[in-house]
């Protein structure tokens, strides 16, 4: 019996108001028949449902719907939020114009006059009512399922003040004392509030805007015909002239230039470009003509990737958004609780019924719980974001979390460190004759050129033949093994080999003695010439190692390379400069995960950067991956955070930014909570009147907005 693997669908929701809404729709989404897990994100405005096959999604929109929000189509989702700006500012306008008068008349004795009260009731309420009405909507629409969120509390407290007021204005019970104007300003003042949220909402998420608009809307052929982007295809060719965008990514097939990639890198500085180097689509192309062809386009290319990854990002939950969510749950029905027994209280002592209902209702504005619902995801949002336009992607919440507890960093050699552009400086034969020398170097270089190591690639480069190759076998962290032109032949390690002469073994060590790699080639089972192959350590290496001491982390230099070789690497960049610093050399790609075991068995939080398919087990077995985008697509999806460029600086970029963003988080929590912990007594002790409560529950959501959006400045190592 085969059981269907359960799918995954996304809708984009309109209509949330708050933390509490989100809670509420996901658990309704949750308590259906085949939904496995619900996922709802106020920030973004989305839910991700992983349910069943038979689950339609038109039941999963009902079950929304049903609730009093909307399901729009993706592209709509900005649309919406715009238009829900758009809507609370002509709300606000309305409710300053007549609540600002209200308040003055009833502040101020010197302009009261005989029957002031009715005209601050006719200011008053429509301020309570209209401007006021999508509070009262969403109160209703709540209370029809038994729910309650932040708009129960504003809809409760304001419609109080009316009530109350207009007994007393009507019936003449209490002191004579009416409450329309603190109605009113509650709700000007917190459409004020969620009019600047819904702005900083949409400012959050202007970086992954900003990168989907980069790219090119046309490409011009070869031929002189100019196509819309989604005609083209891979293998066309088009030109790019000076100072316009790559259409998409591709090879360089002809001319020479410099890219300028920042905004998709992150890279300051514009990237030489040649005859067989790739660029990216959307980068720009900053003095000479090329002739790209391309390679990806459409969803494939690196730039819609990077923003399909930071859009998952962006809806994903961190684990210490669980506590802000069960602390939510409970805080409204708490909240009016209190407000029931502080007017029971007061009333219970003898105070007067105007300022017990005073103080009730200053309870129930004051523990309104938005800024705990914008705390972790605004926070996630402006980081992911901000990373996007770094170069960094980090892939959800959660990786915010593991990256603060990381203490050890393992870096791969090759391609990480280096420029992976290795280079045969030089063959040694000490047994061979010349001719003998050379046809061996060039068996080799047919058989490497079935392989897509970059030594190989090296030593195919030096040595081209055509020769016919067959049986070729790669055995991974040892070499090749293949027969050219019916000759069995090797290339690798000493391991690959069953005899190495005292004469080969001499020259490789003396070679590996000044840092070089070193690859034995023979025919049969006998090394028999000395491939030295050398590779240059990026310019950045050495800067970026030291940024990461800076932040605390040792570092370990893990390779397959022989122990001089990684030896001579680490010393260059600076591996060894703290205690705790270390080599692990000659590790074959599958021990790599192990080495990584073990050094979380000894109770590290480790981290691990690699580029290449060999280090993928490593990656996904360490605490926190990192792939350089240079890299293979099979690191880059093993990894927890991608670093586009191939500068290790961005890896510094990386944990710094995902350690501010998760303090950003924190220090939003707490001020969250803080304030509410501190302001309910307050205001129920009667200290705090609802008006200057509605103010500061305004006050505590826009500290978290703008608390969130300094992330926006974060600058990085490769900036300072």
């Amino acid at each position: 019996m085969t059981i269907d693997a359960p799918i995954e669908d996304e809708l984009t929701i309109a209509g949330m108001t708050c933390g509490g809404c989100a809670a509420r729709i996901q658990g309704h989404l949750d308590g259906l028949d085949g939904v496995e897990a619900a996922l709802v994100n106020f920030a973004t405005g989305r839910a991700t449902i992983r349910h069943a096959p038979s689950v339609d999604r038109h039941v999963l929109t009902g079950a929304v719907e049903s609730l009093g929000y909307t399901v729009v189509e993706r592209d709509e989702g900005d649309r919406a939020e715009e238009a829900r700006e758009q809507e609370l500012r002509r709300r606000l306008v309305f409710a300053g114009v007549l609540a600002a008068p209200a308040m003055a008349l009833s502040m101020l004795m010197s302009l009261q006059f005989d029957g002031w009260e009715w005209l601050v009731a006719g200011l008053s309420i429509p301020v309570i009512l209209w401007s006021g009405w999508p509070f009262h909507r969403a109160a209703i629409l709540n209370l029809r399922h038994r729910a309650t969120t932040m708009d129960t509390l504003v809809s409760m407290g304001s419609l109080s003040a009316l009530g109350w007021s207009l007994v007393v204005l009507l019936v003449g019970v209490g002191d004579g004392h009416v409450y329309f104007e603190t109605g009113a300003v509650i709700v000007t003042l917190i459409l004020l509030g969620k009019w600047f949220e819904v702005r900083a909402k949409r400012r959050s998420g202007d970086a992954i805007r900003a990168l989907a608009d980069l790219g090119a809307k046309t490409a011009l052929l070869e031929d002189g015909r100019e196509v819309s982007l989604d005609d083209l295809v891979v293998g066309m060719r088009f030109k790019v002239r000076p100072g316009e965008k790559i259409a998409t990514d591709g090879t360089v097939v002809d001319g020479v230039s410099a890219v300028d990639a920042s905004m998709v890198t992150g890279e300051p500085v514009p990237v030489e470009v040649g005859i067989g180097d790739e660029v990216i689509g959307a980068t720009i192309n900053t003095s000479g003509s090329l002739t790209v062809e391309a390679t990806r386009v459409g969803a494939d290319t690196a730039l819609a990737q990077i923003i399909r990854l930071v859009d998952e990002a962006q809806g994903s939950r961190a684990e210490i958004q669980r506590l802000a969510d069960r602390v939510s749950a409970v805080f409204v029905p708490l909240a009016i609780i209190t407000a029931v027994v502080t007017l029971v209280s007061w009333l219970g002592v003898g105070q007067p019924a105007g300022e017990a209902f005073t103080a009730a209702v200053a309870v129930l504005i004051i523990a309104c719980p938005c800024a705990l619902g914008l705390a972790t995801p605004l926070g996630i949002m402006v980081g992911t974001g901000r990373g996007a336009q770094l170069g960094v992607i980090i892939k959800g919440g959660e990786v915010l979390e593991d990256t603060r507890a990381i203490d050890a960093v393992v870096v791969d050699k090759t391609g990480t460190l280096t420029q992976a552009s290795m280079v045969v400086s030089e063959m040694v034969a000490p047994e061979l004759d010349d001719a003998t020398a050379e046809r061996v170097a060039r068996l080799a270089g047919a058989a490497e050129a079935h392989s897509e190591h970059p030594i190989a690639a090296a030593i195919a480069a030096a040595y081209p033949d055509q020769a016919d190759v067959e049986g070729f076998e790669n055995q991974p962290g040892l070499g090749i093994v293949a027969t050219v032109d019916g000759c069995p032949v090797r290339v690798g390690r000493r391991l690959l080999f069953d005899e190495v002469p005292a004469a080969v073994e001499a020259s490789a060590s003396a070679a590996e003695a000044g840092g070089a790699t070193v690859v034995l080639a023979g025919r049969a089972r006998t090394a028999e010439i000395v491939l030295v192959v050398n590779d240059q350590v990026k310019p950045t290496s050495a800067a970026a190692i030291a940024a990461l001491h800076d932040q605390g982390l040792t570092i370990t230099l893990l390779t397959g390379d022989n122990a001089r070789t990684a030896s001579a690497v680490a010393r260059a960049v600076g591996i060894g400069d703290r205690p705790g610093d270390g080599v692990i050399a000659e590790v074959l790609p599958a021990d790599k995960a192990q080495v990584v075991a073990t050094m979380q068995a000894e109770g590290h939080r480790v981290a691990m950067v690699g580029d290449g398919i060999n280090d993928a087990p490593a990656l996904a077995q360490a605490d926190l991956g990192i792939a350089v985008g240079t890299g293979t697509d099979v690191a880059i999806e093993a990894s927890d955070l991608t670093v586009v460029s191939g500068d290790l600086r961005g890896v510094a970029d990386a944990i710094a930014l995902s350690r501010r963003t998760l303090t950003v988080i924190k220090g939003n929590l707490f001020w969250a909570f803080a304030y509410n912990a501190a302001a309910i007594p307050l205001a129920a002790s009667g200290v705090l009147n609802p008006m200057i409560a509605a103010g500061a529950m305004g006050l505590s959501s826009l500290f978290v907005v703008s608390n969130s959006l300094r992330l926006r400045r974060f600058a990085g190592y490769r900036r300072s």
